[in-house]
């Protein structure tokens, strides 16, 4: 008798339908690019507090352009979950865009504060590729006084090269860009390809270096090879309507590449809508 109970309560566990939690649908509309739909989601759940759905919420908000309501949510998620060092990074991308956003009196608190949240996320987590990423960012853009340097950023060139080559190549030429040396900063891009034929977004960091440099038939000739290596891909389809609208050509292409991107299927890694809107802005649309 207690086995056949244990059955029956057994299929009837299988058969009961899986009610997905607030936390996942908010993911569901986080990873489909849906980000007020997330926002919605985890505002009025019970879950609303926990490191992740402040963490998710965060993330949400920043990709809207909301850098303060980003960094808000973002320092609740650091102070629930203080180990974690993606948390630290994302409150970092949130001050540092407070700081490009705001006033020349607070831009520079903002900016520290950056910094020392992506100096810590490399503290907890040696191997995040992207705190690496970005805080050699930072100290390639941020003067001395906040904590920037050309000579911090070198230094970590060589631990970047170790996780990835060909990102260590494309922050060489970031190096060089800023120095000027053009040449070597085109060499280190085109060794980035080389390293990683099939990233699509290396070639479209050539494709910019070269309009950037006005060479505008280098440039659209390297979206082409973009083109070939991921055929209808979003991240292409917004870097020719980006090429097309800062050189001022074609602006009825560029209009309609950007209809189609914000038509597109997107994710977290692609830009947001709202950057596309800025671009078609720009064409007086």
């Amino acid at each position: 008798m207690k086995a056949r109970l244990a059955a029956w309560l057994s299929c009837l566990l299988l058969a009961a339908p899986v009610v997905a939690s607030d936390l996942d649908r908010a993911r569901s509309h986080f990873d489909r690019a849906e980000y007020r739909e997330a926002i919605t989601v985890l505002k009025s759940s019970p879950e609303a507090r926990s490191a992740d759905a402040l963490f998710l919420l965060g993330r949400s908000h920043y990709q809207l352009g909301d850098y303060r309501k980003a960094a808000e949510a973002l320092e609740k998620a650091a102070a629930a979950r203080p180990g974690d060092s993606h948390i630290r990074l994302w409150l970092g991308r949130a001050y540092g865009r407070r700081a490009e956003t705001s006033n020349l009196f607070v831009a520079p608190s903002y900016a520290s504060k950056a910094r020392q949240a992506f100096e810590k996320s490399v503290a907890l987590d040696p191997s995040n590729k992207e705190a690496l990423n970005d805080l050699f960012s930072y100290y390639l853009e941020a003067p001395g006084f906040l904590g920037g340097g050309f000579e911090k950023a070198q230094a970590l060139v060589e631990r970047i090269r170790v996780l990835d080559p060909a990102e260590a190549e494309y922050a060489l030429a970031q190096i060089a860009e800023k120095k000027q040396w053009f040449d070597r900063a085109e060499a280190h891009l085109k060794r980035a390809v080389e390293l990683a034929p099939r990233q699509v977004g290396r070639v479209i960091d050539l494709s910019r270096f070269f309009a950037r440099r006005g060479r505008v038939t280098d440039a659209e000739r390297t979206l082409e090879q973009a083109e070939q290596i991921a055929p209808g891909s979003p991240k292409v389809l917004f870097a020719r309507a980006e090429f097309y609208v800062q050189t001022r050509r074609n602006p009825e292409e560029a209009r309609r590449l950007i209809e189609q991107y914000m038509q597109s299927p997107l994710t977290p890694d692609d830009p947001p809508r709202e950057e596309a809107r800025k671009l078609l802005d720009r064409l007086g649309g």
